[in-house]
């Protein structure tokens, strides 16, 4: 027989079934979570960009692209293997080993390409510059040896980096994607000195490629990656 109830018990019970019977997302026994693959991200928005020809942008672009297909493909391979136990072997390990490449090829490149395409100096009563002040002594001091380690001879990436357990700024070189980085640290201001970067229009001009990166840093996304003061 059925039985009534009050209002209240209606609208309460509601509330509780669907979490009882797990329509929460992932605390649901009948979802199965999918890792997706990466997906290069559109960064045509710098087409135009003064100092940087939409031919070595476009070029540019498709060698980022690479980068994401070969980390999907590396990451596939590996979890393919450890499911067939192949894990001892050298395939593994050199896939492994490659896998910090492609990686990090990949997303040095999205930081690169998200610090470009802007047009206001750094303000000057920012957070930023008052942690480039306390670190380097003046703006100037910081951005003269920003410039000298990006005009040191090899290919790399300069990074100006934020150690997140005291805030210490320091500008860094990393040799081959995956050499060099700082651990703790977070990278904040990237600068791309392969030859890709740098030959399609400056051919040996190193300085002048420096030049135009810096006419043309985006210091909204630099600052957004910031450390949260307090934690």
């Amino acid at each position: 027989m059925c039985r009534h109830h009050p209002a209240w018990f209606v609208v309460v019970l509601a509330l509780i079934l669907p979490l009882a019977c797990g329509a929460g997302g992932d605390q649901s026994t009948g979802d199965k979570l999918v890792v997706k693959p990466y997906e290069a991200r559109d960064f045509s928005r710098l087409k135009g960009m003064q100092g940087f020809s939409d031919h070595a942008l476009d070029q540019h672009f498709t060698l980022y692209q690479g980068y994401v297909r070969n980390t999907n493909l590396l990451l596939e391979e590996l979890t393919q293997m450890a499911r067939e136990g192949k894990t001892a072997t050298p395939a593994y390990a050199e896939l492994k080993r490659r896998l910090g490449w492609e990686w990090n090829g990949m997303r040095l490149h999205e930081l690169y390409f998200d610090n470009l395409g802007g047009k206001e100096p750094l303000p000057k009563d920012s957070l930023l510059m008052k942690k480039i002040e306390a670190n380097f002594g003046a703006y100037e001091a910081w951005q003269a040896d920003f410039r000298a380690t990006g005009a040191m001879r090899g290919i790399g990436w300069v990074v100006l980096f934020e150690d997140q357990h005291t805030g210490r700024l320091v500008n860094a070189w990393i040799n081959e994607h995956d050499l060099g980085h700082l651990a703790g640290a977070t990278p904040l201001l990237i600068m791309d000195v392969f030859e890709h970067a740098v030959l399609p229009d400056y051919g040996l001009k190193r300085g002048e490629y420096i030049n135009a990166f810096c006419e043309n840093i985006n210091w909204a996304a630099v600052q957004a990656r910031l450390r949260k003061e307090g934690k």
